[in-house]
């Protein structure tokens, strides 16, 4: 099942709240810090700084979040910001009371840790498509994670929380440095969706997606979209998988099940016409395959809408 949020953390017992908004508990590890806020009362205008770069992930309850002097915009559990050093953020709390209390991650990382992963990156993996190297782009700062930003956002928080061994602090490292490779691919494919049409005439991952998405009822293959790139199959399929996250076929299958989800939202199809439609060729497979991504199957998320 298809899973965006982050599991839970653990809430302070309301004896131990040493304050309603806001309230911190930090956990400090080598490269970083993990910081746990909850806040159980209606507030305005709370502000806070990092002096580093900070991940933050909503796990519950709503904030309005006010970043670079530009309007304050809603911000949701299963989504993250990316707030850059020395920032300041500006938070309404417009819902929070102890029955619906937010609580919400801020996950500041040393900007040696930063450099040196993308550093390493850059050095390993130097043909990118999209960009011309790896990074994070500031002003694509707030994203709806995918699931695997969450997953390794999930472990991440289990390893500051949890983890007791003396290798504490080499395993939270080398979660740091999958954490920031999966932001970097959640950035590029919200870019990619936003950008892909007017790029592609100059880029040629953009160029592929096109092609993907014009397609996407027909049957594509390896060969097509690594001859659309002009690469090799292998150096094709592993420049899009660093990028994206995902494979090329992977990135099919999940276009193939959201074209289909829209269509089952759009009007009363049989489950067999929204198959075919969305360019599969075997209904048992949809099905199955709607229900690993969704969580149910086409006509229980159809009969949901009505």
């Amino acid at each position: 099942m298809q899973n965006n949020f982050i599991a839970g953390v653990p809430w302070r017992a309301e004896r131990d709240l040493k304050t309603l908004v806001e309230n911190r508990t930090t956990y400090t590890l080598d490269e970083c810090e993990l910081n746990i806020f909850e806040t159980h009362q209606e507030a305005k205008d709370v502000n806070l700084v990092f002096g580093d770069l900070v991940l933050t992930t909503m796990l519950k309850g709503k904030k309005v979040m006010h970043l670079f002097d530009k309007p304050g915009f809603d911000y949701l559990p299963g989504e993250s910001v990316i707030v850059p050093p020395n920032e300041l953020m500006k938070i309404d709390f417009p819902e929070a009371n102890f029955d619906n209390p937010t609580q919400c991650i801020a996950l500041s990382i040393s900007k040696e840790m930063i450099e040196n992963t993308f550093n390493l990156l850059n050095e390993r993996f130097p043909d990118k498509m999209l960009s011309q190297e790896w990074g994070l782009d500031l002003s694509n700062f707030h994203l709806i994670n995918t699931q695997d930003l969450s997953e390794i956002i999930n472990r991440f928080i289990r390893i500051g929380v949890k983890e007791r061994s003396k290798e504490k602090d080499v395993i939270a490292t080398l979660a740091l440095k999958e954490l920031l490779i999966r932001l970097t691919q959640t950035q590029a494919r919200e870019m990619l969706e936003k950008t892909y049409k007017q790029l592609s005439s100059n880029n040629r991952l953009a160029h592929v997606v096109d092609f993907i998405k014009v397609n996407i009822r027909e049957n594509l293959t390896l060969d097509q979209l690594s001859s659309k790139a002009c690469m090799s199959k292998p150096h094709f399929s592993r420049s899009f998988k660093n990028e994206l996250g995902l494979s090329p076929m992977e990135f099919i299958l999940k276009e193939r099940l959201n074209l289909a989800k829209n269509y089952l939202r759009m009007a009363n199809y049989q489950i067999q016409e929204v198959c075919f439609m969305a360019g599969f060729n075997n209904n048992t497979y949809f099905i199955r395959a709607f229900k690993a991504e969704f969580g149910m199957t086409p006509k229980v998320f159809q009969n949901s809408l009505q």
